[in-house]
């Protein structure tokens, strides 16, 4: 069994600037160079491949099979996910069942500020659960515009109640890639569910506080205190109960559906005395839509949540495990002259098609069409064409990240990286947060921060003696926080409001926000090791 070398120079470090290259030649690619994220991820896979053969004495078996293994698992359960998740989006879209459910929630209030926690933070959290990679900012801000707010504003709006669901896109990816990454003490997707229920919940309650008071003060936190409350309330004690006892997967899903059904329960008792509104001229008004026809019109999504619960129960799971009735249908594929001291063995593919997530949301979209009447298969398979094309190269890219981390981690230059940062002692957990803060900041991407960075947070957690999870969950925190700033978010946004070339000022205006959750974040997170 090979054994990694962690101080190939005899020098402590060198040996870690040495590791780090990868990940810095990666941000450099793509800060400095500008390059798109897959011609970084392949740069720095380029170069990662001979410092872990040369350097580090990897056999180039290993590094082989950690990277077939990596992309491997890009594609499935990740991009698996994340590609019907899209597409059951767009099928939504195409059904027209999307306008319906932008018509219903819209329709609830003429209060822009109730409005806001509906759109704004509500149902940006559902759309991060149910699709991530930009769809809730994009269609959030425009729905906003629709119905009065400024573009700028809107979008600052949105990146910043974005913070409250970031942790758990496309059915929990950024959590649930864990399970991928082999992490240091057996640390699972679920683990870190669990501990992120000591962070996150503190930013879900309070950001609904926030966005009310950007936009009317002090005020108008005063004056639809009930409505905060109960979108508070609701949204954070869901989302803590559901990440902690069931894990990541619908902690974006359930939680803000309920919250727009008890703020739409709510609003039919109960409106503000002073209706606020930023500009009543040119202001398109929601289609008033039947009961009918928004049960039908959220139909796609309570059935995606329906079979999701069932795919991450326990006795489901427990099915395709040795013994299990339907273990037959997963196949181990073990890569030969792959053995190592970190899987304490050959490295093994495990293919699970029935038993994936991707496969809860396939079925979610094939019901959805046979319900519907405006499509046909033949159309839905036209959008499944549209989607992997749009989404190939964000795949690809996943794909490539991991086959680094998977050579990184076997060829030990993530024990080198985190011994050097284990240097810093009982004080590293007040800056584990900055670390996921600048991987998002980077790459635009939590699930490509904790890719990159959740090997090093597990390491340095055995080195310096407190929990890998929770550590995994502060770096994911601190890549939520930098959501809100990173490029890619920005130009998303500026983009979907049309106000392209304004990225500078749209940064200044969130840039306060995403530092103020970040230092929040480094104290919590502090606090907790002292007591975990």
């Amino acid at each position: 069994m090979y054994l990694s070398s962690i101080m190939p120079f005899d020098n402590f470090l060198l040996s870690t600037l040495v590791a780090s290259t990868p990940i810095i030649v990666f941000l450099l690619c793509l800060t400095l160079l500008k390059m798109k994220g897959v011609y970084a991820a392949l740069t720095t896979l380029v170069i990662t491949i001979p410092i872990a053969t040369f350097v580090f004495d990897t056999p180039i078996n290993i590094s082989a099979g950690g990277m077939l293994e990596g992309a491997f698992q890009g594609l499935l359960p990740i991009g698996y996910i994340i590609i019907m998740a899209v597409w059951l989006y767009k099928i939504s879209q195409h059904t027209g069942q999307f306008k319906i459910i932008e018509d219903s929630i819209a329709g609830i209030s003429q209060d822009q500020r109730i409005q806001l926690l509906l759109i704004g933070f509500c149902f940006n959290a559902f759309l991060e659960g149910a699709a991530g990679f930009g769809v809730p900012i994009a269609v959030c801000a425009v729905l906003l515009i629709q119905l009065g707010f400024k573009p700028l504003q809107a979008a600052m709006l949105c990146l910043v109640a974005n913070g409250a669901s970031g942790a758990f896109g496309a059915i929990g990816i950024p959590i649930g890639i864990v399970d991928s990454l082999n992490l240091e003490g057996g640390i699972t997707a679920m683990d870190v569910s669990q501990m992120s229920a000591l962070i996150l919940p503190f930013l879900a309650f309070l950001i609904p506080f926030l966005i009310i008071f950007m936009l009317d003060g002090f005020k108008g936190i005063k004056e639809i205190l009930p409505a905060i409350l109960v979108v508070s309330i609701v949204y954070t004690g869901l989302q803590t109960f559901i990440i902690v006892f069931n894990g990541p997967e619908l902690a974006d899903i359930i939680p803000p559906l309920a919250a727009m059904v008890a703020l739409a329960v709510l609003s039919r008792f109960y409106q503000p005395k002073n209706i606020f509104r930023l500009n009543a001229e040119n202001v398109e008004a929601p289609k008033l839509r039947t009961v009918r026809e928004v049960i039908y019109a959220w139909s796609p999504f309570y059935i995606l949540t329906i079979l999701v619960l069932i795919w991450s129960a326990q006795f489901f799971k427990d099915l395709f495990t040795e013994g299990g009735i339907l273990n037959a249908l997963v196949f181990n594929l073990p890569i030969p002259g792959t053995a190592n001291d970190i899987t304490g063995g050959l490295i093994t593919l495990n293919v699970n098609i029935i038993g994936a997530t991707g496969t809860a949301i396939l079925l979610s979209a094939l019901i959805t069409i046979i319900i519907a009447s405006t499509i046909n298969f033949k159309e839905a398979g036209g959008l499944l064409g549209q989607t992997t094309k749009e989404l190939f190269l964000p795949v690809i890219t996943i794909c490539l990240i991991l086959a680094i981390a998977r050579i990184t981690t076997y060829g030990g230059l993530t024990n080198a990286m985190s011994q050097g940062i284990a240097s810093v002692g009982n004080a590293f957990p007040i800056f584990s947060p900055i670390l996921g803060w600048i991987g998002v900041f980077m790459t635009g991407s939590v699930v490509n921060n904790n890719t990159l960075f959740a090997p090093i947070q597990a390491t340095v957690a055995t080195e310096i003696g407190t929990s890998g999870s929770l550590l995994v969950a502060a770096n994911t925190a601190g890549g939520v926080a930098a959501k809100l700033i990173s490029p890619q978010s920005i130009a998303i946004a500026t983009a979907a409001v049309q106000k392209v070339g304004e990225e500078s000022k749209l940064l200044k205006m969130t840039l306060k926000y995403s530092l103020g959750m970040l230092v929040f974040i480094c104290i919590l997170t502090f606090i907790l090791t002292l007591f975990i």
